[in-house]
């Protein structure tokens, strides 16, 4: 990815560096002058980026055999160890699916930027390989997810309400993502990556802070950035649904011994509904028809407030920040600090206009305010179904997988009787309750 983000790059600041030649002709040093030793890494040869494309797909099939097919915790876990040690400490986290979220929004929404096929596939692999597999790229392969499942100690069970509404803030976030990497004002995914400074062993203290934090609490709470952060797990959890083949936690007919639902730090485990009530309350009929009225109602106003707050959100854009500045001095107001001085005495010395900066942020308010409306329509959709969610009472006889918010961990397979019951004579197989 290194590389076709160089070659993007180059092809950007060629036309610039060739008028700089022409004004600046290069020094001439046939006189002895001797070039230092360059102190800088070379650039990786770019058939590493065939080797990290392939390495991925092989780890997403490896991953979709152990969990569907060889039903094994242990091998699932050492593939995870795998994955953590190549595309997290080895490539640095570089081979990022979650990342590429933002490079294919820039490319839908500016024409001009043109999206690496490398980045595309990063994009697109896993998702491809949920909708036949379920999430197997959780199981498995993302280095996020596994450095994560690696400190889980003793996991407690969150109550599903709230697991629901600390998973609507990764529907926000992957919005938010979306929209300011869209307006090319900041790529927030990547910069606020609380693991890739361990990847890399570098990086600001706040981020180290956040990721020890983050794990610090994983030993209790499994998996916070997959299941509560997570903007591609977003995407998952609504392809996942959709897929031919995805995780059963038995074999055969379950016994309803409970003992999947305790060993799932996830919250997937869905209990069955033949034991229960079954039959429509009233309760359950108005808050059907209170979600069916949020469905229209809740989406339009949140359009609105996301509307009104659009130009306060576009101060995060760089460009708009700048033109605050220059407005600030055109009526005779000073910067506040040395570093916002520095800014505006560097866009003055270069001849630009105000006017011409004005302009630019104007648009992109606008642009912010007609993002920030359909980032409202969006979280306004997601509450209202989750809510319809919990009106629609669906049958079950038996403990379930959860098909979007299961990880594929492959832990329920080893606690449940049946499952090693299975390869056993019938004698010694349990007898439901």
């Amino acid at each position: 990815m290194r590389c076709c983000l160089l070659a993007i790059l180059l092809l950007v600041l060629l036309p610039a560096i060739a008028s700089a030649q022409d004004r600046f002709p290069p020094p001439d040093f046939r006189t002895g002058y001797s070039l230092p030793q360059t102190q800088t890494t070379a650039p990786r040869a770019p058939y590493w980026a065939y080797i990290d494309l392939a390495a991925l797909a092989l780890a997403l099939g490896i991953a979709a055999y152990l969990v569907l097919k060889k039903r094994s915790r242990r091998a699932v876990f050492v593939l995870m160890i795998a994955s953590l040690i190549y595309f997290g400490f080895w490539r640095k986290g570089c081979v990022c699916s979650i990342g590429s979220i933002q490079n294919v929004s820039l490319a839908i929404w500016n024409p001009s930027y043109i999206l690496p096929w490398l980045v595309a596939a990063y994009f697109l692999l896993p998702l491809i390989f949920a909708l036949f597999f379920g999430r197997v790229f959780c199981a498995g392969v993302c280095p996020l997810g596994a450095i994560q499942d690696a400190v889980i100690w003793k996991p407690i069970q969150l109550p599903y309400w709230l697991e629901t509404s600390l998973g609507l803030f990764a529907y926000a976030y992957l919005g938010l993502a979306v929209l300011l990497a869209g307006t090319g004002s900041d790529f927030a995914i990547c910069q606020y990556d609380p693991f890739v400074a361990f990847f890399r062993r570098s990086g600001t203290a706040q981020m180290l802070f956040l990721g020890a934090v983050i794990l610090l609490c994983g030993l209790f709470v499994g998996r916070i950035y997959c299941r509560f952060i997570c903007p591609y797990g977003v995407l998952l959890r609504l392809i996942s649904p959709l897929s031919r083949r995805r995780v059963s936690i038995t074999p055969d007919k379950c016994i309803d011994c409970r003992l999947c639902e305790q060993s799932c730090p996830f919250g997937a485990i869905r209990e069955p509904t033949t034991a229960q009530v079954v039959e429509v309350h009233r309760s359950d009929r108005l808050l059907f028809i209170a979600a069916l009225a949020l469905g229209v109602v809740l989406p339009l106003a949140l359009a609105w407030v996301g509307y009104r707050a659009g130009p306060k959100v576009a101060r995060v854009d760089p460009a708009v920040q700048l033109a605050e500045l220059a407005w600030q001095a055109d009526h005779g107001q000073t910067p506040p600090d040395s570093t916002a001085r520095d800014r505006l005495t560097a866009f003055t010395n270069t001849g630009r206009p105000s006017e011409e900066l004005y302009a630019q942020a104007y648009t992109l308010q606008h642009r912010f305010a007609v993002g920030t409306a359909w980032l409202g329509v969006w979280m306004g959709l997601v509450i209202a179904l989750k809510l319809l969610g919990h009106a629609v009472r669906r049958p079950r006889s038996d403990y379930l997988a959860d098909a979007g918010t299961c990880l594929a961990c492959a832990r329920c397979y080893k606690y449940c009787p049946v499952e090693k019951a299975a390869n056993s004579s019938p004698q010694e197989r349990p007898v439901p309750a």
